[in-house]
């Protein structure tokens, strides 16, 4: 039987909704992000045997994952032009690895349930579409946990990181900066080029440090300039994949300033 590589593990930017889809305005805003995410692919070791993604845009009660074969798309975003609510994104489910992921959570006391139901959200299909657009790699998608608890998604990430080992590319699909007032205004240059470089230290940083780091990051200077309070979710998908990545060393592979804000990418491994 063919060895499967160890896949890394990712935190990505995924855009503002369907953003790389539709004119903007200026046009290229959103070129630079596009160009990173389309050429994630041929930086992997092999083609990922699935994907683990965790969205910004799925809180639940407990963490829980997609384990239908074939979720539909969610259009969880508003207000854009008709023809983004048309796009579509074929993968397969894998309830397989739906359950072996609940099983592994539990495994390390984490409660874990599936969603037979849950179509895949935005912060999936959105990003995937310039990632992988045959969408011939299946995807499981996992939750949040509500209480947006930095060190609970950290040892979730933990819980997780064997199934690297199996190709499974762990993507964690959310912003390095999410204030929705601050995207557009120059006031939030210098907040978010300020966190952003606490943020790369804490990536960069050893395995322990990097998770003592994280699992306090709202002491951080200018986070909750970046990520106001209750509304951190695009945040802790990192943490997700900090605590995933292991022993693995973070490096910044994605750095750009959109809409006068500092947004940053991640790899681990």
């Amino acid at each position: 039987m063919h060895h499967k590589a160890t896949q890394p593990v990712l935190f990505i930017p995924h855009g503002a909704g369907p953003c790389f889809f539709m004119d903007w305005n200026p046009p290229t805003t959103w070129n630079g992000m596009a160009k990173y995410l389309a050429n994630v692919s041929t930086s992997l070791p092999e083609p990922p045997s699935a994907i683990l993604m965790v969205s910004a845009h799925w809180l639940a009660p407990e963490f829980t994952v997609t384990s239908g074969q074939r979720p539909n798309l969610t259009y969880d975003y508003y207000g854009f032009p008709e023809h983004t609510y048309q796009l579509s994104y074929p993968a397969e489910g894998m309830p397989s690895l739906a359950s072996e992921v609940v099983s592994r959570l539990k495994a390390a006391g984490i409660e874990a349930h599936e969603d037979a139901h849950r179509g895949f959200d935005h912060g999936m299909f959105i990003p995937l579409k310039l990632m992988f657009p045959e969408a011939d790699i299946p995807v499981v998608q996992l939750s949040l946990k509500a209480d947006m608890d930095p060190v609970s998604h950290l040892e979730a990430g933990e819980a997780l990181t064997g199934l690297r080992e199996e190709g499974v590319l762990i993507i964690g699909s959310g912003m390095s900066f999410h204030n929705m007032r601050g995207y557009g205004d120059a006031r939030y240059t210098q907040p978010s080029e300020t966190f952003n470089e606490w943020l790369v230290n804490a990536v960069h940083d050893t395995p322990a440090e990097r998770k003592r780091a994280l699992g306090n990051w709202t002491t951080a200077p200018h986070a909750r300039d970046c990520h106001p309070p209750r509304a951190e979710e695009h945040l802790i998908p990192l943490m997700v994949a900090a605590g995933a990545a292991g022993a693995d060393q973070g490096r910044t592979i994605y750095t750009e300033n959109v809409l006068k804000t500092r947004l940053s990418g991640f790899r681990f491994g």
